[in-house]
């Protein structure tokens, strides 16, 4: 059995709902077809498969959250409510059957705020959860929208973050076009999902509501690299915005990141150059992205100890009170 350094929180970590397989072709029809059944495998388990992978490489704690793009991908809101609740009564369910090494990240219908804040409600009351996962976008409504501050309102009063996870556009760039490797994961997915946040941040949401906390995996989908242009810019051309603090502030206070999928110890380095060891949590991306890989990483980067504690456990425990 491999050996790990130092025991390990993961909150990027997904599963697939029973019928839910629909919602994903938009993301799985790019994949090969061997590769596709071993991630179908893997998506379903919750026991032999996910369990042993966590034990070889010395994660203790799981936040599961329902594979993209989910109800995000639903266009009848009610028809979205009800699968948001069946997909969270469904992992329920699994959590209740590993309570010390699985938690939950709620679904939610972001069709109407008002429905989305009353599911997140019971997930995190009645079901444990401890906070939500969205994919994106819903049908091209973005929450920096007025009509979403009920629902900010309610997810800081619960006082459980927001893990804002990549979807497709809704509109893609015509600089895309003929290049359908840029449209995904590669590239395309860190454009929306960063551009997003930013509209959370240009829009106020974090003025709003100060004490939210806004989850983004990829080390941050690139955001950590640019706060300096973003404050010096923005001091240029506010369009007429006014922030209470310098764009780079919230980036590291509100906004927090993983490292899933980009295990580059310049990227890490960069980042907890930026935004502060409080800052940047580990997680895989399971099953796409390599457990080994991802500890490997993290384990053998050049950085203090204590650093490395609180970026494999200490922050996300802080963050979910484990």
């Amino acid at each position: 059995m491999e050996t790990t350094k130092l025991r390990k929180i993961t909150f990027e970590e997904h599963f697939m709902t029973p019928g839910f397989e629909g919602y994903s072709k938009s993301f799985t029809q790019h994949i090969k077809p061997e590769v596709f059944a071993r991630l179908s495998a893997q998506l379903s388990d919750f026991d032999e498969l996910r369990l042993s992978e966590m034990d070889r490489y010395g994660i203790d704690f799981s936040i599961l959250s329902q594979t993209g793009p989910g109800v995000q991908g639903e266009q009848d809101f009610k028809q979205a409510l009800a699968q948001a609740q069946r997909s969270n009564d469904y992992l329920a369910q699994q959590v209740q059957r590993h309570p010390t090494r699985f938690g939950g990240f709620a679904s939610l219908p972001m069709h109407d705020p008002k429905l989305a804040a009353a599911e997140l409600t019971r997930a995190v009351k009645d079901l444990g959860f401890k906070g939500a996962l969205v994919n994106g976008h819903t049908q091209g409504m973005y929450y920096d929208d007025p009509s979403y501050d009920e629902f900010w309102a309610c997810m800081q009063e619960l006082d459980v973050p927001f893990y804002l996870h990549p979807s497709d556009a809704y509109v893609f760039p015509q600089v895309f076009d003929g290049h359908p490797q840029m449209r995904g994961a590669a590239w395309g997915w860190g454009v929306e999902t960063a551009s997003h946040a930013l509209r959370l941040l240009f829009g106020g949401v974090f003025d709003r509501f100060p004490d939210l906390k806004v989850i983004l995996g990829h080390m941050g989908e690139g955001l950590p690299f640019i706060p300096w242009r973003l404050d010096n810019r923005f001091a240029v051309y506010p369009h007429g915005v006014h922030l209470e603090r310098a764009p780079s502030e919230y980036i590291g206070s509100n906004i927090l990141i993983t490292t899933s999928g980009v295990c580059s110890p310049s990227a890490l380095k960069c980042a907890l150059a930026e935004l502060g060891p409080e800052a940047v949590m580990f997680s895989v991306d399971y099953p796409y992205e390599s457990t080994a890989v991802a500890v490997e990483f993290i384990d053998s980067v050049d950085i203090e100890e204590e650093v490395r504690a609180r970026i494999c456990h200490g922050n996300a425990a802080h963050l979910f009170k484990l």
